[in-house]
Parts: C-alpha cells; structure tokens; sequence
C-alpha cells in the first residue's frame, strides 16, 4: 500500500460520542475517526444501539436486518445493523449493533453481569456484519480496551479461513490495562486462570466469565497500541504491567504508544461559549475576571491575586488522591491559595472533601459529575492537580494546559510525555512534576509551584509555553495512520 493511500478502517468500542460517553473511551471514538476522515481516509465507527441513544436526534436506517451470529452449541443470536443519517461527508459513517435483549433493555452501559456475553456479541457482531455485506470492507479493524478484546482472537481463529475476513489486519488499542474482563485479574487463582490460547467460550457460557478479554487483544492483534508512549513502556514492567507484563515483553515488537489529542475547537478559550472573558496566549490577564467568575460560582471570596488550586477528575485511588488527602490540611494551614474540587467518586473521597469543605472557607466543592464547572475552572483557577498512581493518557492535563492552567502531575503515563517539569534556570516547561509516589515529593512540588506563582511573568511564560503545546488530533491522528499502515505491513509479511 502507498504510503499516501486512503484506508478503509473500521473502529469498535463499547461507547462513542455523541451517541454515548461514560469516559475518555467515549471521546477517543468519536475524535480519533473525525480526525481521520479529515485526512480523506474512509473511517466507520460500530457500537452498540443502546436504550439511551437518542432515536430522533440521531435518526437510523437498517441497514442488515436479522443478522444470524453464531454461537456454537448454543442458541445462535439474532441481530440488526443500523446506520445513522447523516448527511455531513467529513464526518465519519456510523454503525450500530442491535440487540434487544443484550443492549436496549439496559439503563446503563456497563456494569451488568453478563457484560462478558454483551462486548463478545459486539466482536462477533461486527466479524458477522462485515461478512454479510458487500457496499464496504475494512482494511483494517481497531478493537478497543478490554470490551473489544475478542474480537482478534475471533478473526485469528474463528475466522482465519474466511475469504473476506482472513484479509483484515487489527489493531487493538489499550486504553486502561487494569480492566481485563469480568472478574479481578489481582486475585483470579491458576485453576481459573485463562492461557489465553483455548477457544473462546461461547456467549452465554459461564467460562466467559473468567475470560481475560484484555490479554486475547493482546495476544491476537496484528498491532498493539496504547494512549501514550510512555505507558506503553511502563506496562512492560511488572510494576505497572497488571499480571500481562510478560505477555507485552513478548509482544514488544508490536506494541506501540500515541499520546491522545484534544479538540481545539472544543477547547478553545477564545470561543468557548462557558469561558466569560474570552482570552487567548497574549491576553492573559483576561484570566483574572474570570477567577472572579469562578470564585463567585463557588462562594469563595473574590480576590484576583490569591492562588486558585482545582481538582477535575474522578475521585478514585487511580488518581493518586491519597497524595492530597495526607498533605492538604497542612497546606490549607501554612498556605495561602483557595481549593477547589469537582467530580464523583469512591465514598472514601466523597466523605473527605465534603468534610474538608465544611472545615475550610477557602475550600469548595462539587460532587457529582458536571460538564460545565469544568471549563468554568479551566479558565479562572492557576494549577490543576493530577498526582495519579498511573495514567495511560490523561485528557485532563492537556485540556488544563490549552486554557493557561498550569498542571501539577506525577510523572507516570502520558501525564510524563504530556507536562514538562518547568526549570527556573533555563525558564522552560509547562508544569510542575514529581516523580516518586510519596506525600513529601507532592507537598513539595506544590509549594514549588506556590511560590513560582508570586512572580507574575514568570507564571505567564510558564502559561504562555503550556498553551502552545500541540495535542491537537490532527497531529496524533497522523501518528494512527504511520501506525495502520505497519500493521498492514505486520499482517502482510
């Protein structure tokens, strides 16, 4: 294949925005293809048809009516390809998988017990559906995280001498190697463990329960991918490889790491619609009306100097939130800033920060899920803390840094190929990092950071470098094509 030839590339995920977004899986399926297409390659998108899309806004056409998917020694399933109508050229083509049973009849996305049956229809699904049609055949097909994990091992197997399937390379793509299927990889004993390498359990069987969905993805895609570089190198070790480091040191030649984008449209602080005082790298001081914006949102006192703190994020043990919990009251004590947090989370965390807020006048909260306080912080608070224990990619910190909020991370994942730690000698980065997992190396970092903020233009140079940071999809997009086309090299050797 040349090197500037348009491919035909097929995504499958659990969730893709607009239609449904529970996470970061949600706005990479619906980002990563848009960019693609505006590099004239041919990209569909498949999930499946749940109760919560929106049949008048997202009107569909069928597009294969009872679609048999087998099922061996069981019940073969029955299944309905739709496709949404929509006009715009630019955009990607959407497909949907529908079940009535396994999809429709569900309030939510996940958390079901027979999730494993679900995200194995969805495999098979899609291997069915490409079979039984004619209009488009992929050259390549991107299964995601652990929900798409089958489906490699369907093509390498199942179908390995199907005429049309046979000739599709996979790419499957890691987005959080600690989820790996339907039960908890930390404790699974070795009678229950799965090699990996015996035919899959049919959906319905209770074996699928115990089927390591993650490390199948693994084992069968021609090409691995993970959200960022640097974590495709940390899960080849056994500190941050979840029991499948061996399995990726085997795969090594095959694995690789794109960091994720942002859209810059969305995230732009000059047209962003929640953004009051709109502002751009040469108008900073903008940021201070807004601070006062944010600050009368969250019932703190209205002082533009004072240093604003946020935490964006969900509020579980991931995020490195021990870290704050051990440090902040002594900061809150010695220190002057305001703080303030939003998100949901484990009890645990939902208990200390409502606490904390009933402590601390300079301490607010919100905490629930909210998609506009978000932008509300990103363009009035001075530092968002991210000291995750591990973070493939990260969204967070590159939306923080595209509206001169300075980030405070650890360096793991794609936090470190992300932020750069900034240096007072040579006046360069555009964050604050630690790298050891201890409350002496963040309580540290962050009254480096403090005190980095008293000096006016030296906080706006470290701003001003932050928001020319390009995390665009354009650029990351560019990084899948390279990507697809040594996967087809992989499949064709």
């Amino acid at each position: 294949m040349k090197l500037n030839e348009p491919l035909k590339i097929l995504f499958v995920g659990s969730e893709a925005s607009p239609f449904v977004k529970i996470g970061g899986l949600g706005e990479f399926l619906y980002t990563l293809p848009k960019a693609l297409r505006e590099l004239n390659h041919d990209v569909r998108v498949i999930i499946p048809k749940y109760a919560s899309v929106d049949a008048e806004k997202f009107p569909m056409t069928t597009v294969i009516e009872g679609l048999i998917v087998p099922n061996p020694g069981h019940e073969d399933i029955v299944c309905n390809i739709k496709k949404y109508n929509n006009d715009n050229p630019l955009d990607p083509i959407n497909y949907f998988l529908e079940n009535e049973e396994y999809y429709e009849k569900r309030g939510s996305v996940y958390g079901y017990d027979d999730d494993a049956d679900r995200w194995a229809l969805l495999s098979r699904g899609t291997i069915e559906f490409i079979r039984n049609q004619n209009e488009w055949r992929p050259d390549i097909i991107v299964a995601n995280d652990w929900q798409g994990g089958l489906l490699p091992n369907y093509m390498k197997t199942e179908y390995k001498d199907d005429p049309v399937i046979s000739k599709i390379a996979t790419v499957f793509v890691i987005h959080n190697l600690y989820f790996q299927g339907m039960f908890d990889h930390h404790h699974i004993s070795e009678l229950n463990y799965d090699d990996g390498k015996s035919d899959v359990p049919p959906i319905t069987d209770p074996r699928l329960l115990k089927t390591n969905f993650m490390s199948r993805g693994i084992r069968f895609a021609d090409v691995v991918s993970t959200v960022s570089a640097n974590y495709a190198r940390e899960i080849t070790t056994p500190e941050y490889g979840e029991r499948l480091d061996t399995l990726l040191q085997e795969r090594r030649s095959h694995l690789y790491g794109i960091l994720n984008g942002i859209s810059y449209q969305r995230y732009n602080p000059e047209t962003n619609p929640y953004v009051e005082f709109k502002y751009n790298a040469e108008s900073l001081n903008e940021r201070s009306r807004n601070k006062k914006i944010l600050q009368q949102k969250f019932n703190l006192a209205e002082q533009g100097d004072v240093f604003v703190v946020a935490i964006v994020s969900r509020l579980n043990d991931q995020k490195g939130l021990d870290l704050v919990t051990g440090t902040i009251e002594p900061l809150l004590d010695n220190f002057d800033f305001q703080f303030v947090v939003v998100g949901s989370g484990e009890s645990k965390y939902l208990t200390f920060f409502e606490d904390l807020d009933k402590k601390y006048p300079q301490v607010a909260t919100h905490l629930s899920y909210d998609e506009i306080l978000p932008q509300v912080i990103y363009s009035g608070a001075d530092m968002i803390l991210i000291p995750s224990k591990f973070e493939p990619s990260g969204l967070t910190q590159m939306e923080a840094m595209r509206y001169g909020m300075i980030p405070l991370v650890r360096k793991t994942g794609g936090l470190a190929d992300s932020v750069e730690d900034y240096n007072p000698i040579t006046q360069t980065g555009t964050g604050f990092v630690f790298e050891k997992y201890e409350q002496y190396a963040f309580f540290g970092t962050f009254v480096r950071a403090l005190e980095t903020y008293k000096y006016h233009n030296i906080w706006q140079g470290i701003q001003k470098r932050a928001m020319a940071a390009n995390f665009s999809w354009e650029k990351s997009a560019k990084e899948y094509v390279k990507l697809f086309k040594r996967a087809l090299d992989q499949f064709n050797l």
